[in-house]
């Protein structure tokens, strides 16, 4: 059965009906995660939208110059242009607090500003996570709430509801699996996607769908994420 992808042409915009997508087709590679998603993004043909030095006496804050270069690394501010392994480390991200779709994210293989130098981006209501690769070059954030790396050992009490514009949700830590239902949904405005990993690419899509009406999906203790925009909100079944 086809899927719907959030595919865009010039500034990342609606969702197109793509082939389905294999579980078992190569993608980003993901270190942990936590919520954040929005119905125009995950795509790399969408283009952007308009520590202190130790001293010799008094004792040496070596460490704390240290400490606080690592901490700048573990959280980053959500506007900016970033070189992944200078600026910031590969990992897994999470800002929270973003609304009215105005933050706005890219992974680049490099600085050009070249539509093919896009490994990944979206518009993002909610919660977002990101997957930076070793082999990025470029992450680059815009009007988004600042950036935390994500510990992947850490654990939550995951939850049995969610905001139907919540964003994304990484599943077994935000959200417990299970099958969700979705009521109030109008005007096809109502978009959800199960994700293997946060890498944001179309290979990372499980499966998708634009949703008018009652609304209801299955999250595998499998998937990685779950991502939510313009829904009502969701409760486990």
């Amino acid at each position: 059965m086809g899927m719907k992808a959030k595919l865009a042409v010039g500034a990342v915009v609606g969702i197109a009906v793509i082939g389905a997508v294999s579980a078992t087709a190569g993608g980003d590679g993901e270190d942990g995660g936590p919520n954040g998603g929005a119905k125009t993004g995950s795509t790399a043909s969408a283009e952007h939208k308009p520590g202190g030095a130790g001293r010799d006496s008094g004792g040496s804050n070596d460490s704390d110059g240290a400490e606080a270069a690592e901490e700048k690394k573990a959280s980053f501010g959500g506007d900016g242009d970033y070189q992944v392994g200078t600026d910031i480390e590969p990992g897994t991200y999470r800002t929270t607090g973003n609304t009215d779709d105005m933050c706005y994210w890219e992974r680049a293989k490099d600085a050009s500003g070249e539509p093919d130098s896009l490994l990944a981006n979206d518009n993002v209501s909610g919660t977002s996570y990101v997957t930076l690769k070793a082999t990025d070059k470029v992450f680059k954030s815009s009007g988004c709430a600042d950036w935390e790396a994500v510990d992947p050992k850490a654990k939550g009490t995951p939850a049995t509801s969610m905001a139907g514009d919540g964003g994304m949700f990484k599943v077994g830590t935000d959200i417990a699996p299970g099958t969700y239902k979705s009521a109030g949904n109008a005007d096809d405005s109502c978009y959800w996607e199960r994700t293997k990993d946060a890498g944001n690419g179309v290979d990372s899509i499980l499966a998708n769908d634009n949703v008018t009406g009652t609304a209801v999906v299955t999250i595998s203790a499998s998937d990685g994420y779950f991502k939510t925009d313009d829904c009502g909100d969701w409760k486990k079944a």
